[in-house]
């Protein structure tokens, strides 16, 4: 694969350019945003790896400006910014996947791999739906029926991730790692509270009902 590596820490860039030049990869290594910009439209890449605390143009403006003039490349944030609220915003605003610092080498070669694997039509889904559920992910806009559902950050994170994953159940442990950044169940209804929310408003108001209990395992979307 033909890769760019986008990273400002001399000693990082140099451990992963050498790893995935091992495994027998064409790598170019660049160190600040600006560079980063005219390297990945003046050529094409299977994989582009971004650091989001870059010089000259941070890491979330650089894929918001690819995105925008239509390139599609797999993008790998990789960062030391981990909370749920940066893996959000590094997704929304146009990642494929995102690895935290500090990370181990083989997990970030199986995601750069997986990555290059994966189909060009469905790289960059900016728009989800639903049966009439339509969810913008650019303008952070939800609408069904043709009338605008206004969201909460977190009800629209939870919505997002189940018109993800459409058919398959998502866990109250799913829901808690993903949205609230919890790896262990606290014993709390904060799950049960958001969805209650979240279908009063995406449901209720409409014939047909789109989030789904599935007793004893968790929630899902079908449609």
């Amino acid at each position: 694969m033909r890769l760019l590596v986008v990273e400002d820490d001399a000693t990082t860039g140099a451990y992963i350019t050498r790893g995935l030049r091992e495994e027998g990869h064409s790598v170019e290594l660049v160190t600040n945003g600006r560079e980063a910009l005219i390297q990945a439209t003046s050529g094409t890449y299977d994989v582009l790896v971004v650091d989001r605390m870059l010089p000259e143009i941070d890491g979330m403006t650089l894929v918001k400006t690819l995105r925008g003039a239509g390139n599609n490349a797999p993008i790998l944030f990789l960062t030391s910014l981990g909370s749920v609220e940066d893996r959000i915003s590094g997704l929304n605003a146009g990642g494929d996947d995102y690895l935290v610092k500090p990370f181990a080498f083989g997990e970030l070669s199986a995601r750069v791999a997986a990555l290059a694997r994966r189909p060009q039509s469905v790289e960059q889904e900016t728009v989800l739906r639903a049966g009439s559920l339509e969810m913008d992910l650019i303008a952070r806009k939800v609408t069904r029926e043709g009338q605008e559902i206004d969201l909460l950050p977190r009800e629209f994170a939870i919505l997002e991730h189940l018109m993800r994953r459409k058919g398959r159940v998502q866990t109250r442990t799913m829901l808690l790692e993903a949205i609230w950044d919890i790896s262990f169940d606290p014993m709390t209804n904060v799950v049960e509270t958001h969805i209650s929310r979240l279908r009063a408003k995406v449901d209720k108001p409409f014939e047909m009902e789109l989030i789904k209990t599935v007793r004893g395992a968790g929630y899902r979307i079908d449609r």
